[in-house]
């Protein structure tokens, strides 16, 4: 049976069955795509509770617009968390994450998990792609093994397929990003190039699985290594007297060869803090050294720390100071929290015995995250409960809040998002 030519087919005239393994900040958003491309999708997650929010026409991905979840409850769509159903889709796309250990290693239980229902479920005539970060190799190590009995590029086809999600962006998006595509023969590449075609503007073609694997994690690198370079800078200009941001401002007015990149709190979100990290792992393995990678991952893991004891230095002569922190999100307007250095951050004060609260409209409550559980709530943001607090720190920098209120009834803030100009009761850290 020609399987290359009969997916081929079903992709053209979107027979084609999709099913989407992971539902989280990549695979919910893609799963709406596929949909919206007329596609029937599969929507597979172990979290029951996701599933039976989504099969009620609602979202736990707070950016996501509530609009795009209703349209999902049709008949196009099938929620499950029984694994033995992937045999039925036609294509397979595993959105699963890869956080790192503690000893800075890929933790690679997920895709392990995925492989394992691949080897008990899998049939022939199916594509897998993955779209999970990892390192090169990753698909040939990992899932060609289980695939092999099928024959790759006959039987069954593998690719690989990047995500390229930005929580909260409202320009770019799935359709619009260029989609960066691969597979391990040439007819796995000819079928993924073909699927993510209909549900995407534009996709980019590499010549191999090792290529596409390593562009996501050369994207993050690049942004990793140039937020540690300007936190190095404004900790070095500060001494200095010089204002970092000014700097960037007059920088950023060259039309070529400059790309701004903002100091902050450290790094948040799955990708940049844990990317570079595991392609160190992989560089070391292969005999290689990544010292950039290396020490701007020192830097930014480092900034919460300094932030913690720049505002120690302010309050040393404080009785028992109370510490309000605005903002969990790793960055503004998502109710994305992983991997945030809020949570470093509340952690150190913790360990101190300092007072502290705080407050986002996006988590009511604080989430338990894979290294941080603590049992905290939002406090209410008005001129009452700030000036109970003797510093307000800003650590994500949502639009909703409401920056006069804050300044106005702070007693001193320090401030890691560049809101407001340094003056005697606002510290720029």
């Amino acid at each position: 049976m020609n399987y290359f030519r009969i997916l081929e087919k079903k992709i053209q005239n979107k027979n084609l069955k999709v099913g989407v393994i992971g539902l989280g900040y990549v695979g919910l958003p893609l799963l709406i795509q596929c949909i919206k491309k007329n596609f029937f999708v599969y929507g597979f997650d172990n979290d029951q509770k996701k599933i039976d929010m989504l099969q009620n026409g609602k979202s736990y991905i707070k950016h996501i617009n509530q609009s795009e979840i209703k349209k999902i409850k049709s008949n196009k769509i099938e929620f499950t968390n029984n694994f033995s159903k992937i045999k039925e889709p036609d294509l397979l796309i595993i959105c699963l994450p890869t956080p790192i250990k503690k000893n800075l290693s890929p933790d690679m239980k997920f895709l392990i998990g995925a492989r394992n229902y691949l080897k008990k479920f899998c049939r022939e005539g199916q594509i897998i792609v993955l779209e999970s970060t990892t390192y090169p190799g990753t698909c040939e190590e990992i899932f060609k093994p289980v695939l092999d009995k099928f024959v790759i590029g006959q039987g069954v086809f593998l690719g690989y397929s990047p995500e390229r999600e930005d929580p909260g962006n409202k320009n770019f998006n799935i359709e619009n990003t260029t989609k960066v595509v691969s597979g391990y023969t040439k007819n796995c590449r000819s079928l993924v190039n073909d699927f993510y075609s209909k549900i995407t503007k534009k996709t980019f073609l590499t010549s191999n699985l090792k290529v596409a694997e390593m562009t996501k994690l050369y994207e993050n690198i690049f942004r990793s290594i140039n937020i540690g370079l300007v936190n190095e800078m404004k900790l070095a200009l500060d001494k200095m007297g010089i204002n970092i941001l000014e700097v960037i401002k007059a920088a950023k007015t060259k039309p070529f060869g400059f790309m701004p990149f903002y100091p902050g709190p450290g790094l948040g979100g799955h990708c940049i803090p844990v990317d570079p990290f595991i392609m160190s792992w992989k560089a070391k393995k292969s005999g290689a050294r990544t010292r950039f990678i290396e020490l701007s991952g020192k830097i930014n893991r480092k900034m919460p720390e300094l932030i913690f004891k720049t505002i120690l230095y302010y309050l040393k002569k404080v009785n028992n100071p109370k510490i309000l922190i605005i903002g969990l999100s790793y960055k503004k307007n998502i109710d994305d929290a992983r991997e945030s250095p809020s949570f470093e951050l509340i952690k150190l004060f913790k360990n101190k015995k300092i007072k502290v609260d705080y407050h986002d409209n996006y988590f009511p409550n604080i989430p338990k995250m894979r290294n941080y559980n603590f049992n905290m709530k939002s406090i209410n943001l008005n001129a009452k409960s700030l000036k109970k607090y003797t510093a307000t720190v800003i650590l994500t920098d949502h639009d909703y809040i409401d920056y006069r209120l804050v300044k106005k009834n702070s007693k001193i803030i320090f401030d890691s998002r560049g809101r407001f100009e340094n003056s005697k009761n606002i510290i720029n850290v």
